[in-house]
């Protein structure tokens, strides 16, 4: 990177526009930069940083501090202009920060936001190219060239030496938080933390596998009850080496009793099933004994029903047979109507017709209408000449009328463009000044954009803290009350189970059989069985009680775990609250305050936008202000070249109007058309009534061939008249419903005769009544003892299968938690090694520092090479990672004093001794990270300050070091108070203070504009 051209206007202390020629500086490789305090030394490095990145270096970019000059004039807009070679590319930077105008109307100021340009220099074509006007756009341009953030480029061009002093006498600690910063190690204190995450989480699944196992196995307890004959649960806790073990052995004992106890009662049901369903078969016969003597009386009853509608269904029977007869008379009777109405429909079309004819012709015969029609179109065609010259006279007034008409709106045509292209010049500026507005609008919206959307993620932090800090008080609560609850559940069922123990006796002998050994000592006797007292606790008080302790557990883990969530949850939010807090609002911002905030700049955001969601239309009214302007003149064009081609068509108008006037006169009386309309309504109107003539003497004919079809149909029918024939004819409604019913009188008469003659019903009519209650009672107690029985069994059958399940969750969680302790210790290892907690680790040393400390040793490495020489040889800096007292090591910077052999740590050097080392130290560190940045050339860099703690020799070996820098050209500018410099170093830039503003002037050279 090579400085060329710095101009400086309104910044800082300088008032009126400077510019600093880097290039006549440079020429000399070694240049001073002095002037008195507060003159604007500072200002001129700040000015640089500023056109890069947008930005001063440190503490000076605080919020509200103004970068414009108090000197500069209200006119003169606050500007850094400066041109640049980077990375082979020749670029000019242009930043204006936001500052107040005067207000283009009215009096006052307005705030105008920040700005900045971005040119290229051609050298083919020897012109600047415009590449970018965005603030981003810019900003990733250049960090992507240089390959340096602010940070980085203040600490590698503009060597602050203060800042290295301080890293000299510094502990590791602060070391490492600079040299973080400079090289970017977040990414290894990343893996840090996410392998202490990937720890804590191993380590809680496995603790929460033991737990879960533990569970298991008292669920397991619960459900075999006595089946484990007398072998009592496993009561270990989490991490015990036996617990998987003594869990699957104890298992296996309760599933094979309680297999046993599903044997017996399985035989158990077997035998209560045979009775059950015998005692089913009787009842079923008693059923159907009754069912069968139901059937048969129902079928007499419907048998008498049936006889006595006999008369009625006999009647339907003639009605049906009756209208199938008329069926043959239908088609004929249907022909007659529609004959009849076509008949009078031509009646009334030949009256209609009579009534348009002369009285003369009112009863005249087709033939004789007919004749007169062709006589008059006869007389018709004589007149087709004269009609065709009268219709060509109407299309020439016609087309005269057009040539008016067109002649009339080209004249407001011509007009109308005449006025439009008057007002053409302001109304395009009137456009373009609209266009403009609109893309300065578009420029104010990014700007807003960029900050409304990290205010907006604020704002929903905010909204989520305080409804999480709700949240978290009410889970506090709902765990409170969890607490308490599984507490007291817990000791309920504690209790109900010692009290089951105590008369565990009086279970037991509920369970005695005489004759059956005893499960408990064996003997078949049972002289005194022991008796449940009134406060005793069965097996299914105790399980209801243990549930109630397991949900009541679980729901307190379940809130421990909601609380721990919202806890979390409501960290986060609190820290994307707290994100950005120093640049907006001090103390903890409020959800009113930021959403005001937020508001405040959707509103500036939704005006800007609104303006600039105008550029498209503005460019697109411009553009058909553009094509309406041209379109204006070929309109003006046109209408004069129609106005030369609509005088020549008059004239072929009036001489073709000549010959049609000379047609029309051979006409006698003129009157053409009139006379033709005549005749062609005479013609139609004869047409019509011929035409109605013959229609009416058609259906007359068809109408008395229809009635005697009719009557000959009826007659063989046997019906006396053709209204007898049609009053007997049924619709097709009426005579479905007639056969419908006849039907159903048939099939319930044939299913009454069927059911009568079965032979099953019969013989139950003759057996005694049957008596189905009886036989339900004893179906009724056979089924409760099977019920009895089946349920036993799928107690059995539910324990075996419960353990059977569990003791398959127990086995895959043993199998399960294997894998997981593996991972945990092997996680464990790596974070503790990362950490540098560790006995691996020897140091202590983290793997960030690890990191930190090979580039620490590189910087020490680089810096050793100017050192030497400044010190002539008496000094080395060396990277020590060695341990100071309990601290971790990684960091540490010693000096090798060649004089006396012994190393000792830097922060014992003199005051001399320091700048030269923290010189050689920041010139080192700016060698490694323009390798870190991908080798990016710093041909021009900048040292603040320290050069008076150094004596005479000292001072020589040491610009003797900066002059050596320009065998690599480069260009070192040197910011000292210094007198001795200005005679050693002649090539100076010297700033001075003025009234009016300070101002700068080059020394030793050619003179500088100021």
């Amino acid at each position: 990177m090579r400085l060329h051209r710095l101009g400086i206007t309104g910044f800082g202390p300088f008032g009126t526009t400077q510019t600093v020629d880097f290039d006549t500086l440079s020429q000399a490789g070694l240049f001073l930069l002095h002037g008195p305090t507060g003159a604007g030394k500072t200002s001129v490095l700040d000015a640089v940083c500023y056109a890069l990145y947008g930005a001063v270096p440190g503490a000076r970019q605080s919020p509200g501090t103004s970068l414009r000059s108090d000197h500069a004039p209200a006119g003169t807009p606050t500007e850094v202009v400066l041109d640049l070679t980077v990375a082979g590319r020749r670029l000019e930077i242009t930043r204006r920060p936001a500052q107040p105008r005067p207000k283009k109307r009215g009096g006052g100021f307005t705030t105008e936001k920040a700005q900045s340009w971005l040119r290229e220099y051609d050298a083919e074509s020897g012109e600047w190219h415009g590449l970018s006007r965005s603030h981003q756009e810019i900003g990733e341009e250049i960090t992507q060239l240089l390959g340096m953030s602010r940070e980085q480029f203040c600490q590698v061009v503009l060597l602050p030496q203060g800042d290295f002093a301080r890293f000299l006498r510094a502990d590791a600690e602060a070391r490492g938080r600079l040299l973080g910063r400079l090289f970017d190690t977040r990414r290894f204190a990343a893996v840090e933390e996410r392998l202490a995450e990937l720890r804590r989480a191993a380590e809680q699944r496995v603790k929460d596998g033991d737990e879960r196992l533990l569970a298991l196995a008292h669920r397991m307890a619960q459900a075999a009850g006595d089946a484990a004959a007398g072998l009592p649960a496993p009561d270990a806790r989490p991490g015990d080496p036996g617990l998987a073990g003594s869990v699957l052995a104890w298992a296996a004992v309760a599933r094979s009793g309680a297999r046993e106890a599903l044997d017996v009662a399985d035989l158990a049901l077997l035998a209560a099933e045979g009775r059950q369903a015998a005692a089913r078969r009787a009842l079923d016969e008693e059923r159907e004994l009754a069912a069968r003597q139901r059937r048969y009386e129902d079928a007499r009853r419907r048998a008498a029903e049936l006889e006595a509608r006999r008369g009625e269904r006999d009647g339907w029977q003639a009605l049906l047979d009756r209208s199938r007869e008329a069926e043959r008379v239908a088609g004929p009777l249907s022909l007659r109507g529609d004959a009849e109405r076509e008949h009078r429909a031509a009646r009334a079309a030949q009256e209609r017709a009579a009534a348009g004819l002369p009285p003369d012709l009112a009863d005249a015969g087709a033939e004789r209408l007919a004749a007169l029609a062709g006589r008059l179109r006869e007389e018709l065609g004589g007149l087709a000449g004269a009609r065709r010259a009268e219709r060509r006279g109407a299309e020439l007034a016609r087309e005269r009328e057009e040539l008016d008409r067109q002649a009339r709106a080209d004249e407001e045509t011509r007009q109308e463009a005449a006025a439009w292209l008057a007002g053409w010049e302001a109304t395009r500026r009137a456009l373009v000044d609209r266009v403009d507005a609109a893309q300065e609008a578009a420029t104010r919206a990014e700007h807003l954009a960029g900050r409304l959307e990290p205010a907006r993620r604020r704002l929903a932090a905010a909204r989520r803290r305080d409804a999480l800090v709700r949240d978290a008080e009410a889970a506090e609560a709902r765990l409170a009350v969890a607490r308490e609850h599984a507490n007291a559940a817990h000791e309920t069922w504690l209790d109900l189970r010692e009290r089951r123990l105590r008369g565990i006796a009086a279970e037991l002998a509920a369970g005695l059989v005489d004759g059956e050994p005893c499960a408990v000592c064996g003997s078949a006797d049972h002289p005194d069985p022991a008796r449940a007292d009134a406060g005793h606790v069965d097996r299914s008080t105790e399980d209801a009680a243990y549930a109630a302790h397991t949900r009541a557990d679980e729901a307190r883990s379940a809130a421990e775990r909601e609380r721990a969530v919202v806890q979390e949850a409501l960290a986060a939010a609190h820290a994307d609250v707290a994100a950005g807090a120093a640049e907006d609002v001090a103390g903890v911002p409020s959800v009113a305050g930021l959403a005001e905030q937020v508001a405040s700049l959707e509103r500036a955001h939704a005006r800007a936008r609104e303006a600039a969601g105008d550029a498209h239309a503005a460019r697109e009214a411009l553009d058909r202000a553009e094509r309406e302007h041209e379109r204006r003149l070929e309109a003006r064009q046109q209408v004069e070249r129609r106005a030369a081609a609509r005088t020549s068509r008059r004239e072929a108008l009036d001489r073709e109007q000549a010959a049609v006037d000379a047609e029309l006169a051979r006409v006698p009386g003129g009157a053409v058309r009139e006379h033709a309309a005549f005749l062609e309504h005479r013609i139609a109107r004869l047409t019509e009534a011929a035409g109605a003539v013959r229609t009416v003497e058609e259906s007359a004919r068809r109408l008395k061939e229809a009635d005697d079809r009719l009557a000959d149909a009826a007659y063989r029918a046997g019906f006396d008249t053709p209204a007898a024939a049609a009053a007997a004819l049924l619709d097709d409604g009426h005579r479905r419903d007639l056969q419908r019913r006849l039907d159903a009188w048939q099939a319930e008469a044939a299913a009454v005769a069927d059911r009568l003659a079965e032979p099953e019903t019969r013989a139950a009519a003759g057996r005694p009544p049957a008596d189905p209650e009886g036989a339900h009672a004893a179906h009724a107690a056979a089924d409760r003892a099977a019920r009895d029985a089946d349920s036993a069994l799928s107690a059995q059958r539910e324990r075996c299968a419960e353990l059977d399940h569990l003791s398959e969750k127990a086995a895959a969680e043993v199998r399960r938690l294997g894998p997981l302790r593996e991972e945990y210790e092997r996680v464990a290892r790596l974070a503790g090694l990362t950490a540098g907690t560790s006995a691996d680790n020897e140091r202590k040393m983290r793997l960030e520092s690890y990191v930190l400390a090979a580039r620490l040793e590189q910087v020490a490495a680089a810096a050793t090479v100017r050192l030497a020489r400044m010190s002539s040889g008496r000094y080395t800096l060396v990277h020590s990672d060695a341990r100071a007292g309990g601290k971790r090591a990684g960091l540490g910077l010693h000096v090798v004093d060649a004089w006396t052999g012994s190393e000792r740590d830097t922060a014992t050097l003199s005051g001399g001794e320091t700048f030269f080392v923290s010189l050689a130290l920041a010139l080192g560190l700016a060698d490694v990270v323009t390798d870190e940045a991908g080798g990016v050339r710093l041909d021009t860099l900048f040292i603040d300050e320290g050069f008076g703690s150094l004596d005479d020799q000292t001072l020589d070996e040491v610009l003797d070091v900066l002059d050596s820098l320009r065998e690599r050209d480069r260009s070192v500018g040197i910011v000292s108070h210094v007198a001795d410099l200005r005679r050693r170093i002649p090539t100076q830039l010297q700033v001075v203070k003025e009234r009016g503003g300070s101002a700068v002037r080059l020394r030793g050279a050619a003179a500088l504009s100021g």
